[in-house]
């Protein structure tokens, strides 16, 4: 870690001054360079375009050298863990606790207005307080675990900048210090920052009603809205807890309940059960879908693209189908009604997408389906669209990829469509999921926080997805275990392909080696394709190792037991 932060410093002692090199003292008393230090937490935030689905039972990466093809099947180790080591996301906390220190300092005038500057100062701080604990909580999401101690362990906390030569040798703390520790961040930058940025006096929190709208909205218009708030950081604290109560980590221990009243706190805001947004099955789909109450936080629209449709699309449609969804996922999605897609169900094997569920449609391209203008044949006769047709370019399960993808980018020999994409960082599906899954395993599936129970939250999710109401097994499901597994469903298909379902396994401390499968019609009937590919994670994969030369580096650090 050591080396990340050569840079900042190699250039406190040159005199005199390039002008292209800024040393600590000016970047501690200038606000255009010190918020830039501040900027950089805003650089490494995870979004829901990683595709790590692909070492999960949800999805196959058709590219032979993935790295999370290698570590689903068989690869993962402390040396080797693509994608899914967050340790560097360290760098991001030392960068982050320059700008805190420089704020307490207190040689940065923000603003000529005292006022202005205490507010600007307040909100600052708050950013960099939340967007510490975040990157805290990003490690260890990946990190934590039983060490070689036998203890529930999980990162170090870093709460100084510490220069090029410091003491980088520090032990891991107790997982639920750790996560006290964010937790403690968290609750600060929630005083500290506004639950809107707005230049409308109503929308103004409480704690502002002495400062006229004309100040607020200097320091807390709507120009930056796309930056942490207090309602943002009320979700990443309600995620935090869920992830602590989980099987795999405290099973409990009150962190249900903080998660289920912190998500409720939020969502009553936004207007409880009736805030879930219609459109937001598909927030993706188009330039205006910025403009829907499904983002709790995302990125501004970048420029028009068509990077994830190549990769994505048949080839067909000029893409290279890279991300194949599993027979696995496609049978989790339920019956038009409701129930489970079994036969007993009226599932047909010989007309599989029949009368199913209509997320399936709108996320997966299943055999005789539409897409970038082609119609999408998987099975025999279908060209370099077949399953195995051509290699990293055709499908091997069956499926290609839709969820994420904008419909009317269209890709020819000629030329493309392009349209902007833009990166989401927390929906508000995925707080209603947390309030869902923390209240049935407090009380049960109408045990009410706020108002709002996991049945309310599942009633109107599935209807939003088109169910057919009345909800028949919604309304047969009555037992906390029950609701436990339809949550955990809901989950898996509403937030699928944004990089949840690699930590839920864990979290969940499921089996992580369920195998691939694919569904192919050959020309006569759809047969299953029931090895795919098979997933070959050892037992102690429920939590990810300790980067091995971060242990080979600091004798201090703990590794994960049987890495």
């Amino acid at each position: 870690m050591a080396l990340v932060f050569a840079s900042m410093i190699a250039c406190e002692n040159l005199e005199p001054i390039d002008e292209n090199r800024l040393t600590i003292d000016y970047i501690g008393s200038d606000p255009g360079s010190a918020e830039g230090v501040l900027l950089k937490g805003y650089k490494g935030l995870i979004n829901q375009y990683a595709f790590s689905e692909a070492a999960t039972d949800d999805a196959v990466n058709n590219q032979l050298d993935n790295g999370y093809k290698r570590i689903a099947t068989g690869e993962l180790s402390a040396q080797y863990m693509p994608g899914v080591s967050r340790w560097n996301k360290f760098e991001t906390v030392f960068y982050l606790n320059h700008f805190l220190e420089i704020a307490e300092a207190g040689k940065v005038r923000w603003h000529l207005d005292s006022r202005m500057n205490q507010l600007f100062e307040d909100r600052l701080k708050g950013e960099a307080l939340g967007l510490r604990g975040l990157y805290h909580f990003y490690v260890l999401q990946a990190h934590a675990g039983v060490g070689t101690s036998g203890n529930l362990t999980g990162v170090p906390y870093f709460t100084e900048f510490t220069k090029a030569d410091g003491n980088f040798n520090v032990p891991r703390l107790s997982f639920e210090a750790t996560v006290e520790n964010i937790m403690a961040d968290f609750d600060q930058a929630i005083e500290l920052l506004p639950s809107v940025y707005t230049a409308i006096e109503s929308e103004k929190d409480d704690k502002y009603a002495d400062v006229p709208i004309d100040t607020f909205s200097v320091v807390n218009g709507p120009q930056y809205k796309l930056r942490l708030t207090s309602n943002i950081v009320q979700g990443l604290k309600a995620r935090l807890a869920l992830f602590a109560a989980s099987p795999a980590y405290l099973n409990g221990q009150g962190y249900y309940e903080t998660a289920a009243e912190t998500a409720a706190k939020v969502l009553n805001k936004n207007g409880g059960i009736a805030g879930l947004d219609p459109d937001g099955i598909e927030y993706y789909t188009s330039d205006n879908s910025i403009n829907t109450g499904e983002m709790l936080w995302r990125s501004q629209l970048g420029g028009d693209n068509d990077t994830y449709e190549r990769r994505m699309y048949p080839p067909s449609a000029f893409g290279s189908g890279e991300v194949n969804p599993t027979h696995n996922l496609v049978m989790a999605f339920p019956m038009a009604n409701g129930y489970p897609a079994t036969e007993a169900n009226g599932f047909d094997p010989q007309a599989p997408y029949t009368n199913r569920d209509p997320r399936l449609q709108k996320y997966i391209v299943t055999n005789g389906s539409s897409i970038g203008g082609s119609t999408i044949n998987s099975g025999y006769g279908g060209g370099a669209d077949r399953v195995d047709s051509i290699p990293e370019q055709s499908t091997t399960t069956g499926y290609y990829l839709r969820k994420l993808l904008r419909p009317d980018v269209t890709i020819s020999n000629i030329g493309s469509t392009k349209k902007k994409h833009y990166n989401v960082y927390f929906r508000y599906t995925e707080l209603f999921l947390i309030l869902a899954e923390a209240a049935n395993e407090i009380g049960g599936p109408d045990y009410a926080v706020e108002g709002i129970s996991a049945r309310d939250v599942i009633a109107a999710i599935r209807e939003r997805a088109g169910i057919t109401q009345p909800d028949g097994y919604l309304t047969s499901t009555t037992t906390k275990e029950a609701m436990r597994e339809l949550i955990r469903n809901e989950r898996r298909l509403e937030l699928s392909f944004e990089g949840h379902r690699f930590w839920d396994l864990r979290r969940w401390d499921m089996d992580l080696n369920e195998t691939a499968t694919g569904y192919y019609n050959d020309g006569t009937q759809y047969e299953e394709l029931p090895t795919v590919e098979n997933r070959d994670y050892p037992d102690h994969a429920t939590y990810m190792p300790i980067p091995y030369k971060e242990v080979l580096k600091f004798s201090a650090l703990e590794q994960n037991n049987g890495w």
